[in-house]
């Protein structure tokens, strides 16, 4: 509640829960100098006058007198009571039965009346909503709603809201847990629901312990209540309309939740213990994307997709996404997913975004949460104008533990939720042992964020029943921990006996339930318990995946080109771009004219404007990707005068989808990750994520090695996702010259993705323009480019206008003003991206080039062999072989190219190398040095009869 809201009845009731004792401290100070009163409050005095009661006579505060017997309550007792009530709220949780093993020593200090100076006598003056306005109608003084808040508080759901900083939001929480709003009705049926699923969860790991002994698979033994957390999170949302439900979690309880939550067959996992053949197997109705890829993954990594029907009509898909063993790194894909789920992009201009299609739910470990960096980098984008989604719901799947440490040697923090509280984030902790209150916790989550359309965090407490994996023994390193947990009840027991002492159910019909689960899971086994391991097999792609991609025609008509180009330049009414840069962008309109050039800023503005006018949507994210980081992009427009802002991609005509440009945060991993997710989920979308510079890119190495190289071959999970790294040697040191090329092609197998290293802006308008058409296709795949810093404006690579409205993309190109006389040529360079285009340019200011052909190799992978092979064959009179790089020897793409170079060559002829030698750093850091051997290696690459580095 806002200050401004109280005023519309009584405005001093905005506090007379949380605050009050500061505010009627401030009005204290306010009488004596308004000043030094923070001026919303001061606003807020001057407007609605002193207290609505007066301590130093008799009154009332609602209905309840202040003054009983003809004895005055002191202000200081009033101010104490109001203290103690906060504190309840604010510290009640370190009192609260939250722990189900009972370890933890519960801290009581703040919320006992006798430490504030009270007596049971002075609360029992003060009216209870004076101290609690949400209270039931029973508690009728202040000693009752003191009591009254120390059981809500210190149940086994524990509140922490005090960090959130919006009053409205704040008192919103306040009054949900007070008024009891939050705690739905559970009636007989939904306890029945409750306990089966309890049953379902329980015996299902109980057979596969007994059934697969010594198999690792991660139990979810513990935090049993999950998997109903799930289903109760999707329920409420689906009813609500949400088409989508995205969940992000580690291994721990994950094929629980794909059997349980998702539907994944209990044949299909018992066949993937046994590695017995399950192709025949029928998935559970609604249950879609069994797919491994070709070298597939082990079982508690894989994901899935359900589709939710009635009437058999899609009603809603819930995807569990594949996640590998690095912890968290699932998180913003999810939430990628989550806002391409949520953006219309089917129209011009920035997509049109609806919240309420889509639910982010991530799941955390409680030893990953605080130490994974990722955790704060997404949480630091869920406000953010291009990553926000509208709320996600976080779970900390909270064991106590973190494989064999303790929380006191994982985190530096009381609770492991501790960092949420930096962002705001409501957080309750929660007894995995207590259903109806965890059921509660969801009920809260889902209606905050429905309100706010912010994140929101439960801590659910339990334990892990046994070691790390099934074949840990823990007794081994928690002796203490584990003597607790072998005697320890479980939630289906514990919920089962209270149900039969309640008299809600008998023992019968409890004990029916759980021999109804064994019965379908002993079905279900016996439906594969006769096959036999599935004979060993080559993981190998698919044909059409080994073919690669096919020639695609990018060209587009010149006088489309031209149109497009008018309309990039011309302002809508009322706006000044700025002097300077309006001058720059206009410039382009020469471009065209007979001796005009296209560079590669302008190229990548055009590729853009012709993928819209194809109906393929644009996302384009990375720091400073709306200027670009070297002033070159320019793409979203900031009036001089009012500084709104205008992208001309967003008006042209043709136009027929959404085009987003978002400055990302200062983030790799989880700002890579996310347009991962996004791409994988809006697959027809050209998604592009841009390094300020290349070497950035090694911040989320992760997201590259076990997601976009991999995803596709472990989880047949498609992606076109395009990678802009800044890359060149010009002297700027070891940071900032190298995108680490060698790192990608190492990575490169199976025609897993393409990097290209291009030599003029012809090369990066067709590229991206193939990228756009294949996201369709069989043959899609990521696309890492190394993207030219200082030249971006160098007229060698910059390209005639001809060049845009014929042909395609080439994998390679031999110099044109070069081996015109193919029997001339006796030296052959081959060279990629900057450092071909300085060799050109080096070569043409040349007398006598006859005996050189330089070759720019475009796309180093896949490596264009072939057609590298048919080129060299005219050259008949060939006596050398060169590969010139600026990357070290052993970096760049030097150890990449030369089997394949080699393999290529004459039968007389080995290609040699020019470059820098072998380096521990990239780079050079003195300028000087620099360039002493950036001319070296040029001139050693185009002067006749030098041997060069062996």
């Amino acid at each position: 509640m806002t200050i401004k809201d109280a005023k519309a009845y009584d405005p001093w009731r905005a506090f007379s829960g949380p605050n009050l004792g500061y505010v009627m401290e401030q009005y204290d100070l306010f009488q004596a100098n308004p000043e030094e009163v923070d001026p919303e409050l001061k606003n807020f005095f001057e407007v609605s006058g002193p207290p609505s009661f007066d301590v130093s006579a008799e009154t009332t505060i609602g209905s309840a007198p202040i003054v009983q017997t003809g004895e005055v309550l002191p202000m200081k007792k009033i101010m104490s009571a109001v203290k103690l009530a906060e504190n309840i709220r604010a510290y009640g949780h370190l009192a609260a039965n939250i722990y189900p093993l009972k370890e933890e020593a519960l801290d009581t200090e703040q919320i006992h009346f006798e430490k504030y100076g009270l007596t049971a006598d002075d609360l029992r003056k003060i009216p209870a909503d004076f101290i609690c306005p949400e209270s039931p109608k029973d508690v009728k003084d202040g000693y009752d709603a003191v009591q009254y808040l120390k059981q809500l508080y210190t149940k086994t759901i524990a509140f922490e809201f005090h960090h959130v900083n919006d009053l409205e939001e704040k008192q919103w929480l306040t009054d949900m847990v007070e008024s009891g709003s939050m705690f739905p009705e559970v009636t007989k049926e939904k306890r029945e629901l409750l306990l089966k699923r309890l049953n379902e969860v329980e015996g299902f790991e109980k057979f596969l312990h007994r059934t697969y002994v010594g198999q690792k698979r991660f139990s979810i033994e513990g935090l049993d209540i999950l998997v109903p957390i799930l289903d109760e999170m999707i329920s409420q949302t689906v009813q609500n309309g949400t088409g989508n439900v995205n969940i992000a979690m580690a291994h721990r309880g994950r094929l629980n939740v794909l059997a349980h939550v998702l539907g994944k067959p209990y044949e299909v996992i018992f066949s993937e213990f046994q590695h017995s053949p399950n192709k025949d197997l029928v998935p559970s109705e609604g249950s879609t994307g069994i797919n491994n890829g070709w070298t597939g993954d082990v079982k508690y990594h894989l994901g899935l997709d359900k589709q939710i029907t009635k009437a058999n009509i899609q009603k809603a898909r819930i995807t569990l996404a594949n996640n590998p063993s690095h912890l968290e790194v699932v998180g913003p894909i999810v939430e990628g997913y989550s806002r391409a789920a949520q953006e219309d992009r089917s129209a011009k201009g920035f997509p049109a975004q609806d919240i309420s299609k889509s639910l982010a739910i991530l799941i955390h470990g409680d030893a990953a949460f605080p130490g994974e960096g990722i955790v704060p980098e997404t949480f630091n984008l869920s406000r953010l104008r291009g990553y926000q989604v509208g709320g996600a719901i976080h779970i900390i799947a909270n064991n106590m533990i973190g494989f064999t440490t303790e929380s006191e040697d994982s985190r530096s923090t009381k609770y492991a939720s501790d960092l949420a509280k930096g962002f705001e984030v409501p957080i309750v902790h929660v007894n995995a042992d207590d259903p109806e209150a965890c059921i509660a916790a969801v009920n809260l989550a889902n209606q905050y964020r429905e309100k706010y359309k912010k994140d929101f965090l439960i801590d659910l407490i339990g334990y892990r029943r046994f070691g790390h994996n099934e074949m840990d023994e823990p007794l081994v390193t928690q002796p203490e921990m584990y003597a607790l947990i072998h005697k320890h009840k479980t939630v289906k027991d514990l919920y089962g006996n209270k149900l039969i002492h309640s008299g809600e159910f008998t023992e019968e019909e409890v004990k029916a339930i759980a021999e109804q689960v064994d019965t379908r899971l002993a079905d279900a086994y016996a439906k594969i318990s006769g096959n036999k391991p599935e004979a060993s097999k080559e993981c190998n792609p698919p044909g059409i995946i080994e073919k690669g991609i096919p020639t695609i025609e990018t060209g587009v008509p010149k006088q489309e080109l031209v149109s497009i180009n008018e309309e990039l330049v011309q302002w809508p009414e009322g706006f000044t771009p700025n002097k300077k840069l309006g001058k720059i962008l206009s410039r382009r309109l020469d471009s065209f004219a007979p001796e005009g050039k296209i560079d590669w800023a302008h190229a990548e503005t055009l590729a853009f404007a012709t993928i819209l006018n194809d109906a393929t949507p644009i996302r384009l994210t990375g720091q400073d990707s709306e200027r670009g980081t070297f002033a070159q992009r320019n793409i979203m427009l900031h009036d001089s005068v009012n500084g709104k802002t205008y992208s001309p991609l967003h008006t042209l005509e043709m136009a027929k989808a959404s085009f987003a440009v978002h400055n990302s945060p200062l983030t790799e991993t989880a700002v890579l990750a996310y347009e991962y997710g996004y791409n994988v989920f809006a697959p027809e979308t050209l998604v592009l994520w841009e390094g300020q510079f290349g070497d950035f890119a090694n911040t989320a190495q992760v997201i590259f090695d076990q997601f976009i190289a991999a995803g596709r071959a472990k989880w047949g999970q498609k992606s076109g996702l395009v990678m802009l790294l800044p890359h060149g040697y010009e002297g700027q040191g070891p940071e900032h010259s190298s995108a680490r090329l060698e790192r990608f092609l190492q990575l490169a197998a199976e025609n897993n993705w393409t990097v290209a290293n291009l030599s003029s802006a012809a090369q990066y308008f067709h590229i991206l323009r193939r990228q756009a058409k294949i996201l369709d296709q069989e043959q899609v795949r990521p696309l890492v480019i190394m993207t030219p810093k200082s030249m971006l404006r160098n007229q060698v690579m910059a390209s005639a206008s001809s060049e845009f409205s014929e042909g395609s993309f080439e994998s390679f190109m031999e110099t044109k003003a070069l081996g015109k006389k193919p029997k001339s040529v006796e030296r052959i360079v081959f060279a990629t991206g900057k450092l071909a285009v300085e060799l050109r340019e080096k070569a043409a200011a040349e007398k006598n080039t006859e005996w050189l052909q330089i070759i720019s190799i475009e796309e180093i992978y896949p490596f264009p062999f072939t057609g590298v092979q048919e080129a060299l064959k005219k050259y008949t009179n060939l006596k050398e072989i060169f590969w010139a790089q600026e990357e070290p020897k052993n970096m760049g793409a030097w150890t990449f190219v030369e089997p394949r170079l080699n393999a290529a060559a004459p039968r007389n002829l080995s290609v040699t190398y020019i470059g820098r030698k072998r380096r521990s750093s990239p780079a050079e850091g003195d300028p000087l040095v620099h360039k002493n051997e950036q001319q070296r290696i040029m001139t050693q690459a185009i002067t006749r009869n030098n041997e060069g580095e062996k």
